[in-house]
C-alpha cells in the first residue's frame, strides 16, 4: 500500500475529504520523525512502538576491491510490532 493509498482510504473510512486526510497523515509522520530525531520513542499500544537503534562503527569490505573500509557509527529508525499486530498478521 502506498501512501496515497492510505490516503484514499483513510478519507473514505472517514468521511473526509483527501486534503484532510493528507494533512492528517503528514502531521503523523512529521509527529513521528521529530519524537525520534530527539531520541524519544513512540508507541501506540496493541500496534508497535517507533524506535531510534544505533549501529557501532565497523569495518567492512568493498565487494569489488576487497578492500577494507571504515564503516561510521550511525542512528537508525525501527519499528517493533505490538501483540495485537503480530496476532492479526498470524491469522
Amino acid at each position: 500500500m502506498t501512501k496515497d493509498e492510505m490516503i484514499a482510504m483513510i478519507a473514505q473510512s472517514t468521511g473526509i475529504t483527501k486534503g484532510q486526510a493528507t494533512s492528517a497523515m503528514l502531521t503523523f509522520m512529521e509527529g513521528v520523525t521529530t519524537q525520534l530525531k530527539k531520541g524519544k520513542k513512540v508507541s501506540f499500544t496493541g500496534f508497535g512502538t517507533f524506535s531510534i537503534s544505533k549501529k557501532k562503527a565497523r569495518t567492512g569490505r568493498n565487494p569489488q576491491t576487497g578492500a577494507a573500509i571504515a564503516i561510521p557509527a550511525t542512528k537508525v529508525p525501527v519499528f517493533r510490532a505490538g501483540k495485537r499486530l503480530k496476532e492479526a498478521v498470524r491469522k
